[in-house]
């Protein structure tokens, strides 16, 4: 009789969530530290939709002032947050995708050798965006509550800002723990419906690829991965994964800028927190929504969306081209 596989084997389950986590981790690490100030300069444009004057004309405009006004360490304020989302988001997002899929499979009874659909696909990938956004939402109001520091006080070379956990502690001390999930429900619809589309536009732009190259050579056999997938040439996981970028962050947008305006509130519009009271009432994602939509209308909604989305295909190329070498390199 043939011995069970070790609990630890390759192609374990263990083993491959193991991968899934570590590899998202390090490829939304390297992605992080590439686009951070083009994120902070779509928080500061999103934050500043319900003010009565705008601080910044535009994207470049809010990057040139944040270089003079406050040096590279301005342009990466708040780093140290989103590193450690883009860390939880990605490594989350794989394992749950990849859980969600074996789901589906057993589910519907389709056979490990053929490719779940796309619509399962964007099934899983909707799961794994929604159980990602409940912890991603308390990371990304940290985030964006560092990111508007400077335009509220402007600090002096000696004066130090709170960092993460005098933030998050002052977040806590606030509004209790519920505090910290400040403008979930905008990072729930973003994740869910953003995940959704992330993940079915990597697959079918790597699928069409793929039978491209299928077709170039005579539907001869290709390179497979452990779990049976075609192995992806790297320019085909770049290209496939700049595609996802772009959709994924323009999916859904205003309700990420809906969000960042909830997070940002207290420190950009005190005096519109009710006054006398000990404890002002929490803005709601749609009461917030209809103000910006009032303000500026879709203009407000999809304030820098543009430069989202710029920066949103090379990084998104840079995550798929990392998990998926690291992944073909560990196979």
């Amino acid at each position: 009789m043939e011995a069970p596989p070790d609990a630890l084997s390759r192609d374990s389950p263990t083993i491959r969530a193991v991968k899934d986590i570590t590899f998202g981790s390090i490829a939304g690490m390297v992605s992080k530290v590439f686009e951070h100030p083009f994120d902070l300069t779509k928080v500061r444009l999103q934050s500043q939709v319900l003010d009565s004057s705008a601080r910044f004309s535009g994207p470049i405009d809010c990057l040139t002032k944040t270089w003079k006004n406050e040096g590279i360490r301005g342009l990466y304020r708040g780093l140290p947050a989103p590193i450690v989302g883009a860390m939880v988001e990605n490594a989350s997002l794989f394992l749950v995708y990849g859980e969600l899929q074996s789901v589906i499979r057993r589910v519907s009874g389709r056979p490990l050798s053929q490719d779940p659909t796309l619509p399962q696909l964007a099934l899983a990938a909707a799961g794994a965006g929604m159980f990602t956004s409940f912890l991603l939402t308390p990371i990304e109001l940290v985030k964006c509550k560092m990111q508007v520091q400077m335009l509220v006080a402007p600090a002096s070379p000696t004066q130090k800002l709170p960092g993460p956990i005098s933030v998050l502690v002052s977040v806590i001390r606030g509004g209790g723990l519920r505090g910290l999930w400040l403008g979930h429900t905008g990072t729930l619809i973003r994740e869910t419906g953003g995940t959704a589309a992330w993940f079915s536009t990597k697959e079918f732009v790597a699928r069409v690829l793929v039978a491209q190259r299928k077709k170039r050579n005579n539907d001869q056999p290709l390179a497979l991965t452990s779990s049976g997938a075609v192995q992806l040439r790297p320019w085909e996981s770049a290209l496939s994964g700049a595609c996802a970028g772009a959709a994924f962050n323009f999916v859904l947008f205003p309700a990420d800028t809906v969000k960042s305006a909830m997070q940002t509130e207290e420190e950009l519009r005190p005096k519109n927190m009710a006054s006398g009271t000990k404890q002002a009432p929490r803005a709601t994602f749609f009461g917030t929504a209809k103000a910006m939509y009032k303000a500026q209308g879709v203009r407000g909604l999809y304030a820098g969306c543009g430069i989202t989305v710029a920066r949103s295909i090379p990084s998104s190329a840079i995550i798929f081209l990392i998990y998926d070498g690291l992944s073909k390199h560990f196979a």
